[in-house]
């Protein structure tokens, strides 16, 4: 296994459990507390990114001008979302509705030396306003320049978000 592999998934470890990439504490960035609801899915993420990005947080290893994709309907959110404020806001929106308790099952696969990760990873939490659990999976396509999250590409089981959004007991 080569050291860049290693260092990838020692930092991934460290991540997952709630550390800095160099073992430090996973104290949230206060800039970023409107998010906490998400943050399961943001370490998920930063974690199976490793060192191919640079930044603590989701947002700051997300490009200004990224690209974020959803390639499924789902009322309220745009199928194209531009740059990091426009990801931001959405995300706002989606903390404000739901709270993530987890996300698990990571499987991380890497093409074009690591300017392209495919991720299929599972997320856990509570529709906020039902108390209806939810679970879903997901299956991204990040693709990477210049050290940070260019343009990302999200399919996720809609239905499974469906009937929790639409769920009507608490």
């Amino acid at each position: 296994m080569s050291s860049t592999v290693v260092d990838d998934i020692n930092v991934a470890i460290l991540r997952l459990a709630g550390c800095g990439a160099h073992g430090e504490s996973g104290m949230p960035d206060p800039k970023y507390a409107a998010y906490e609801a998400a943050r399961p899915y943001f370490d998920l993420v930063r974690g199976a990114l490793g060192t191919l990005v640079d930044g603590e947080h989701f947002f700051d290893v997300v490009a200004e001008d990224v690209v974020y994709e959803v390639l499924y309907e789902f009322p309220g959110w745009p199928r194209v979302i531009q740059g990091r404020a426009g990801l931001m806001a959405q995300f706002r929106g989606y903390v404000d509705n739901i709270a993530l308790q987890s996300a698990d099952r990571l499987i991380i696969h890497r093409t074009d030396d690591g300017r392209v990760v495919v991720i299929e990873y599972e997320v856990h939490g509570t529709i906020l306003a039902t108390g209806v659990k939810y679970d879903n999976r997901f299956c991204s396509i990040i693709s990477i320049e210049n050290r940070k999250i260019a343009h990302w590409r999200d399919y996720m089981d809609s239905l499974a978000a469906w009937n929790a959004l639409t769920a009507r007991t608490r």
